[in-house]
């Protein structure tokens, strides 16, 4: 059993993925407090190049309103690039390409920092090292937040003690180790785990419930993190997608009432306070 936890003394947090602009976060955290559903983290897919400056400040200003950390990808990446291994691999998905790439991501970085952003979802090794190097020197801000991405996987401890050794504050991991293996990767890193227990169908979509509680167990602090099985991808987004991703973002609330429903029913021992305070490794700006 892990005794690690976040700096609110609490074992998990619920994390919301594809929140992908302004309206959709809107939604979410209308749905949140339908629900009652503790919702500390959202993650967004297109990337900071597919957003406005001013949404890009709302975000912000939403997300630090509602003590809400927003972590938005870095592109360009391999799947959208001009590169053709991605079409015949996923493992290209992610990727920064050349210097160029690497640049590019870094500017994404700064470009957001600028505008209140303080979290940041990571595709690539390299990209990870370089801003994990730019924050040591104090070129970015020490509280920024590096979230290795899915596209980027962690499934073993070695690999979890490199990611957080070049600059991860926070961990992504393979969509289907076990709780056991998920012990592992907690014995091996203090980085909070990101585990999908629901994870689309692009990424194996697993839905896994039941195991929410022993996840919980072994491997504390979590950010649980609920996708959509059988839903369409919609990276990347924008004013056509937009009325389907609020849909499926008030959806993937729904999903977390009923993590938490299943939660209190089999394992009430590990369902905490809400952690009403504002902790500092929320990737939130200070007002």
């Amino acid at each position: 059993m892990s005794d690690a936890r976040f700096s609110d003394g609490l074992r998990y947090r619920i994390e919301i993925p594809s929140v992908e602009g302004p309206r959709v976060l809107e939604a979410v955290l209308d749905e949140a407090e339908r629900r009652s559903v503790p919702v500390r983290r959202v993650s967004q897919g297109s990337g900071v190049m597919m957003l406005t400056d001013a949404e890009l400040r709302e975000l912000a200003r939403l997300g630090a309103d509602a003590g809400v950390e927003v972590s938005l990808f870095l592109g360009p990446r391999g799947a959208w690039d001009a590169g053709g291994q991605s079409l015949v691999t996923s493992a290209a998905g992610g990727v920064a390409r050349g210097t160029a790439g690497i640049d590019a991501s870094v500017a994404e970085v700064r470009r957001g920092v600028g505008l209140g952003i303080r979290s940041f979802l990571v595709a690539d090794l390299g990209v990870l090292k370089e801003l994990g190097d730019l924050r040591r020197r104090g070129e970015l801000p020490s509280s920024l937040v590096l979230k290795t991405s899915v596209l980027l996987p962690c499934a073993n401890p070695a690999t979890a003690r490199t990611l957080e050794e070049l600059g991860a504050t926070t961990i992504n991991v393979s969509t289907d180790l076990s709780p056991a293996e998920l012990g592992e990767l907690r014995e091996a890193c203090s980085a909070p785990l990101d585990v999908y227990v629901e994870a689309p169908d692009d990424q194996g979509g697993f839905v896994r419930f039941y195991e929410v509680p022993e996840i919980v167990r072994l491997a504390a602090p979590v950010y649980v993190k609920l996708g959509l099985r059988n839903a369409p991808n919609i990276y990347p987004s924008g004013l056509h997608l937009e009325e389907l991703a609020v849909k499926l973002g008030r959806e993937r609330v729904r999903r977390a009432e009923l993590v938490l429903r299943l939660l209190c029913e089999r394992a009430p021992e590990l369902v905490e306070g809400r952690g009403e305070d504002r902790p500092s490794d929320l990737g939130i700006p200070e007002p």
